[in-house]
């Protein structure tokens, strides 16, 4: 067995990783960017190294760096984790050439599936079903758009190094294809050096079924089930599940045998996920289920399969790493239950889910379910990284029980000044199409905004709010003995004594004080400032007007600002130009992500001061947007 393990990585998935090695005995090894000095992942190892500065180009992603890391530390296995080099072949090559264990597939492996064409081609001579498209290596624009019109719209853009829904888009016309392919192809490079694309045609309910793989050195591959990740945002997933729902036993046993059969066609080993599309227009149908695409690693959602089939995927992997049979046969493995995984971002809905970033002064998870995080209260959430910054993982018997635990535990959220997305999780989970089982890639998107949009707060949270304006002092919710977390009963027919008036987005609010206490959490910031937290969502209220603090409040003087540090990728727009309201403006890459920021109403461009390429802080005035005369 493995001695010492450098995991190359940060956040929950390393901490996850540390986790099982601890339980084996195996020693932990750490790197940590200037970022992450202090983060939990870099305290919580055996021995922590220092790679780089935050940028995550000369720190997580410097292969040099982090061999030197290694040999530092003694390590004797390097585990890549998710993202990152985890599925860089080079990298692979390289730790296995230092005389390291590496806790993934063979870089051959990893290069047959890492390009979506070549992949694609490849499992069509194992027999494992394709979808219909262009894979072709004339990347010219004009032939590109000439197989979009062939293929027919809506036609799918992706990047054919890539993965986490990075380069890709949906185009739904003709006339929207060129605009669409630019901001793919800049996002893959950005993302992953390589800024060719490939097409397919656009499945009309698609849903995303992948299955979980694993093989060993001695020849043999088994499943794990599937998982459904049709919840998605943009090609993010949001939550997934296992088992997929309406997933028969002969539909499965198809989809698991396709992904065995991918698996065997490049010698695979250790953990791998094959995700196909399905056309879910008639229910899931073996003929009907085309492969997408396979990630040779972890996936972010693998603790659902662990729920549902008791196993611990890094502990099957350290024991294949070392040349260990699989611990199971495809007899032996069983799916029992139904678990759900959210994925808790910092980004805040009621905005475009533009990232949020900052200390967590206030940083309070849900217990009674799964809980993989990075960050702890007192953290920061940095603009580097990816955005998540846990994941809630619930478990039930059924179906009903999965999704009503998990949409409890979002609904206990509480993060400040950070926001979050636990909300917008909570409603997700609890919309009746969901509940149902009629879910396919485009559900947040047909609903997009009730679910992004916060409900506004309850009588009950008003009345929280009021009694955290009259208490004159900051109570301690983490005291369980505070009679912030003990009032319960409030009655919503019961007349108040009086109300109190506050601020929310600058607008009067009488809040009324309650007689009977109340059920909502409440945190009573500096300057005034009354967060109250419920079903996910965090409502802040001012104790005086804005004016007299000499805000602006809600000006709306057309001034479109960087909402974080990043890098202007596009701008769109001319001074002196007409705009319309929605039109974008400026594109801003941040996090990992494209952001494109749009005009607030209709109007003239007034002054524009940044150019593509330039990179700009937070808070800096980019785009003034004149009303139109």
């Amino acid at each position: 067995m493995i001695r010492s393990l450098l995991v190359a990585n940060r956040g929950e998935i390393a901490r996850r990783i540390f986790r099982t090695a601890r339980r084996m005995g195996v020693s932990t090894i750490a790197i940590y960017s200037d970022a992450d000095a202090q983060a939990p992942h870099a305290r919580e190892a055996d021995r922590a190294v220092r790679v780089g500065p935050a940028a995550a180009a000369e720190s997580y992603l410097n292969m040099e760096a982090v061999l030197a890391a290694a040999r530092e530390a003694g390590a004797e296995a390097i585990h890549p984790g998710y993202g990152f080099l985890s599925e860089n072949a080079a990298f692979a090559e390289a730790v296995t050439a230092a005389g390291l264990v590496w806790v993934g597939p063979p870089p051959a492996a990893i290069r047959a599936m890492g390009l979506k064409d070549a992949a694609k081609a490849l499992m069509a001579e194992a027999g494992v079903p394709v979808t219909p498209g262009y894979l072709g290596e004339d990347q010219s624009a004009a032939r590109l758009a000439a197989e979009a019109e062939r293929i027919g719209f809506p036609v799918l853009i992706k990047a054919v190094a890539g993965g986490g829904g990075k380069g890709m888009r949906k185009v739904d016309r003709a006339a929207d294809f060129a605009e669409a392919l630019g901001a793919a192809q800049r996002e893959a490079k950005a993302a992953f050096g390589d800024d060719r694309v490939l097409l397919e045609t656009y499945v009309t309910r698609p849903r995303h079924i992948e299955v979980q793989v694993f093989g060993d050195s001695h020849g043999q591959v088994v499943h794990l089930f599937e998982r459904d990740c049709s919840l998605q945002r943009r090609h993010q997933k949001v939550i997934e599940e296992a088992p997929a729902p309406g997933m028969t036993e002969a539909v499965r046993q198809a989809v698991c045998a396709a992904a065995v059969r991918a698996a065997q066609a490049v010698d695979y080993v250790g953990a791998g996920t094959v995700e196909f599309i399905a056309d879910a227009s008639e229910g899931l149908r073996a003929d009907r289920i085309w492969f997408m695409e396979m990630n040779t690693r972890l996936q972010v959602e693998h603790p659902v399969t662990e729920a549902v089939t008791g196993q611990d995927l890094v502990e099957w992997q350290l024991r294949v790493a070392a040349g260990e049979p699989l611990p199971l046969t495809q007899d032996e493995i069983t799916l029992s239950g139904w678990a759900m995984e959210a994925r808790l971002y910092a980004e805040n809905p009621a905005t475009g889910f533009l990232p949020s970033t900052g200390e967590l002064e206030h940083f309070v998870l849900p217990g009674g379910v799964r809980i993989d995080s990075g960050v702890e209260a007192g953290g920061v959430v940095s603009p580097h990284y990816d955005p998540m910054i846990a994941k809630l993982i619930a478990r039930g018997e059924s179906r009903e029980a999965a999704a009503a635990a998990l949409a409890a535990a979002c609904a206990q959220v509480e993060v400040w000044p950070v926001r979050t997305n636990a909300g917008f999780l909570a409603r997700c989970l609890a919309e009746p199409d969901f509940l149902a089982g009629e879910v396919d890639t485009s559900f947040i998107g047909e609903r997009l905004e009730a679910l992004a949009t916060p409900p506004a707060p309850s009588q009950t949270a008003l009345a929280a709010a009021a009694l955290g304006r009259l208490a004159g002092e900051e109570p301690s919710p983490s005291d369980p003995n505070s009679p912030w977390r003990a009032l319960t009963g409030f009655r919503l027919n019961a007349a108040p004594a009086q109300t109190v008036r506050l601020y929310r987005d600058g607008e009067a609010v009488e809040a009324p004080i309650p007689q009977d206490g109340l059920g909502a959490d409440v945190l009573l910031a500096q300057d005034g400032q009354i967060v109250v937290f419920e079903a996910g969502e965090a409502y802040a209220f001012e104790a005086v007007a804005p004016q007299a603090l000499g805000g602006e409040g809600a000006s709306g003087d057309g001034a479109i600002t960087s909402p974080m540090p990043g890098k202007v990728v596009a701008v769109s727009v001319e001074a002196g130009q007409s705009v319309s309201r929605g039109q974008t403006l400026v594109t801003l890459e941040a996090m990992k992500m494209e952001h494109a920021l749009a005009a607030p109403f209709d109007g003239v461009v007034e002054t524009l001061s940044v150019a593509a390429g330039d990179q700009v802080s937070e808070g800096l005035v980019m785009v003034r947007l004149a009303p139109a005369a």
